[in-house]
């Protein structure tokens, strides 16, 4: 069952248009906070688990975690914000993953592996909501406008996303001066962040995007089997790929961007950086990841899904071969591999959530949306498992082509559905 505004929430703000300036300015805050949040379990998950655990082949096991803890709330947030809104849902995605946050915490301080691995399932709350959130800014934009409205959401996250990893060495010896291991310090950080990020969404986010749309929907659905309107024209050419096409896009994505960004902190570790670099080194591909949306939303807007997502596996195979190729003791080399890594990803999640979007109707969007993010989250948790798994095994410079080999992957995917259309 859905729930919809009541008429005195559509008559109070009748105009969809200034409802979604609103609506982006409220996301645009809660995506600040919340991108501080995901930076510090990225940072840090894998050293606080290489440093607990004694081992590197498990030292992917955090981002898999995190990552199935991500795929659990996907479809969590997704059935809340089809039942009862994308306020309700968003909300408690980020309370969750603020919770989680305080068991990383309490885990380091009792020295518990069990505890610890439990919380970062938790902590993947926050994860999955980061990204939830872009699909409520695309909720009231005019079809030709989606891109750049979901593009407008994720590049608010770059400056938690950049702030956070930079802040690693701070918060460790804040944590210190508490008792607190060094490497948690950076939860302390992500559970105040997605506290206020939950804070921000419930108390704010008025009206509903997606219940003010079905209600939209509605009423011109009603005006013009009445004759009152024309039925709107949409375009919906480039979404013809359908939702396989445009989860596939995201799945591949995740996989090659999540196995890379995991182990490249431990790789740097093993070659004697310290946090301070590899925060660096991850800030800088956290920006790559969000910063260049604006332009990759109108890129999208503008010629085509299909050719932006072509662009992306591309974009991969060379951070995958740079990132192989660059000496370990190269924090210059790493971080533009990083950085290509980032703007690969985000190719690939704008303009499959471009695609998805344009595909699926207001009445199960919520829900099939919250089921694609299922489906890249699992594949982000093989991705960070089979990271340390190869790495311990062969090398990080052999994980790293092979990701970018598998990229490639999207190149003949793109093809065939263009064909087809």
């Amino acid at each position: 069952m859905t729930s919809t505004p009541s008429a005195g929430t559509v008559a109070h703000i009748s105009d969809p248009a200034q409802a979604q300036y609103r609506i982006l300015r409220v996301l645009v805050v809660s995506q600040v906070f919340s991108g501080a949040g995901l930076a510090a379990g990225v940072t840090v998950g894998a050293l606080l688990a290489q440093d607990m655990l004694g081992s590197t082949s498990l030292a992917g096991l955090p981002s898999a975690l995190f990552t199935a803890g991500s795929a659990f709330t996907a479809v969590a947030v997704g059935r809340i914000s089809q039942a009862r809104g994308r306020r309700p849902g968003l909300a408690t995605g980020y309370l969750t993953g603020a919770i989680g946050s305080a068991g990383v915490i309490t885990a380091a301080v009792l020295d518990n592996p069990v505890l610890l691995f439990i919380a970062l399932f938790v902590y993947g709350a926050g994860t999955a909501t980061n990204l939830q959130a872009r699909y409520a800014g695309a909720d009231l934009a005019a079809p030709g406008h989606r891109a750049r409205a979901v593009s407008t959401v994720l590049v608010a996250t770059t400056l938690g996303g950049v702030a956070g990893p930079n802040l690693t060495a701070p918060t460790g010896t804040f944590a210190e001066t508490l008792g607190i291991p060094h490497l948690a310090g950076p939860f302390i950080l992500s559970g105040a962040a997605y506290a206020l990020a939950a804070l921000v969404i419930a108390l704010w986010l008025r009206p509903d995007p997606l219940l003010l749309a079905r209600t939209v929907a509605e009423t011109k659905d009603t005006e013009a089997t009445t004759g009152t309107t024309a039925p709107d024209a949409v375009d919906t050419s480039e979404g013809r790929g359908g939702v396989v096409l445009g989860a596939l896009v995201m799945i591949l994505t995740q996989l090659v961007m999540v196995a890379i960004m995991t182990m490249t902190p431990v790789h740097m570790h093993d070659h004697g950086h310290g946090t301070a670099a590899s925060g660096l080194v991850i800030a800088i591909h956290i920006g790559a990841m969000y910063l260049p949306s604006p332009l990759t939303g109108w890129l999208v807007d503008r010629y085509g899904r299909m050719k932006v997502a072509a662009a992306s596996g591309v974009t991969l195979l060379a951070a995958g071969v740079l990132a192989a190729l660059a000496p370990g003791g190269s924090v210059g080399f790493l971080a533009l591999a990083l950085a290509l890594l980032g703007v690969g990803w985000n190719f690939g999640l704008v303009s499959g959530t471009a695609i998805i979007t344009d595909t699926v109707p207001l009445a199960t969007r919520a829900k099939t949306q919250g089921l694609v993010d299922v489906s890249i989250a699992i594949a982000g948790a093989t991705g960070g498992m089979a990271s340390g798994i190869m790495v311990a095994a062969t090398s990080y410079p052999a994980l790293a082509l092979t990701g970018g080999i598998l990229s490639l992957a999207l190149l003949p995917a793109v093809a065939a559905t263009a064909y087809r259309r």
